[in-house]
């Protein structure tokens, strides 16, 4: 079972949450009908990642066996066999498809947004397999797209609209990770070789450079949207002083990728890093109690 979970890349679906964003900042999380709704976006939107996944994997498995880490990979390790894991991939397609129709029934109204949301995640990641992944800052930018849109489903299959703040904000820390998961295989490139053909148009000190100025707007950018009238006033003036919590999570992931180089995989950095954790926890908090417990 471990190694169809790995296939899956299951690990990578907390990337998913950001679905639950649009809900969670509207001060509707305890709206059951919206709730179920986000939850059903959260389902589906792994699903057709995990799709993404499986054909990356599929198509990368050569150089992934080159990888010091990707070469543990299902199919790059042979623990699952080529047909396998397409008939796999089959099958999460035609759920992925009765979970969407499935929806649009249950939900007794049309989501050709939201559904246009996901086709468009869709053949935007398949054009990422097999080229646009080895186009250097292109790469970057579809990786944070990618977070844009699952934003963006959460607003349209609840009907909850996001500001431009909260979208831009959204894609620039997604550039923020997708940098500095670019600079940790540059790192690991100078040990054991190149494992990505667009990490020809990369070097550290650029990187470095581009991820400065990446935190440098994400800050700015969060600053803004909680100084948004729109904000403001649905939550707390008080909202402001969460810039707190922001700056020490940048500033630790910034030691994490430029002190000690642990930038292969930004999700491993939130599952081990106990300073971030904590972190994002009072972040949370700090939100749940202005959103749903203020007078």
């Amino acid at each position: 079972m471990k190694k169809y979970l790995k296939l899956l890349r299951v690990e990578q679906w907390v990337k998913n949450l950001f679905v639950f964003v649009p809900l969670f900042f509207s001060g509707n999380i305890k709206n059951l009908d919206l709730l179920s709704k986000s939850v059903f976006a959260f389902i589906i939107f792994s699903l057709a990642a995990s799709i993404v996944y499986i054909l990356n994997d599929y198509n990368d498995i050569e150089a992934d066996r080159k990888h010091p880490e990707k070469r543990r990979r299902p199919l790059a390790s042979g623990a699952i066999s080529k047909p396998k894991a397409l008939s796999i991939l089959g099958i999460l397609a035609v759920i992925d498809i009765a979970l969407i129709l499935f929806a649009q029934f249950y939900f007794d109204e049309i989501l050709w947004k939201f559904a246009t949301i996901i086709g468009i995640y869709f053949v935007m990641n398949l054009a990422y397999t097999f080229k646009l992944k080895h186009v250097p800052i292109i790469d970057i930018f579809i990786i944070a797209t990618g977070f844009v849109l699952r934003v963006q489903a959460g607003g349209y299959i609840t009907g909850i609209f996001i500001s431009q703040w909260a979208t831009l904000l959204t894609f620039v820390l997604a550039l923020v990770l997708a940098i500095g998961k670019r600079r940790g295989e540059l790192i690991n490139a100078q040990v054991s070789g190149k494992t990505r053909r667009a990490l020809d148009g990369y070097n550290v000190q650029f990187a470095d450079i581009a991820l400065s100025i990446s935190v440098t707007l994400a800050i700015i950018c969060y600053l803004m949207f909680t100084l948004s009238p729109e904000i403001q006033l649905k939550l707390h003036k008080a909202v402001f002083y969460t810039v707190i919590f922001v700056v020490f999570g940048f500033l630790r992931y910034l030691q994490q990728t430029l002190v000690y180089n642990r930038t292969e995989s930004p999700t491993k950095i939130v599952y081990r890093d106990r300073y971030i954790q904590i972190t994002l926890l009072l972040w949370v908090a700090a939100f749940l109690i202005l959103i749903y417990f203020k007078k």
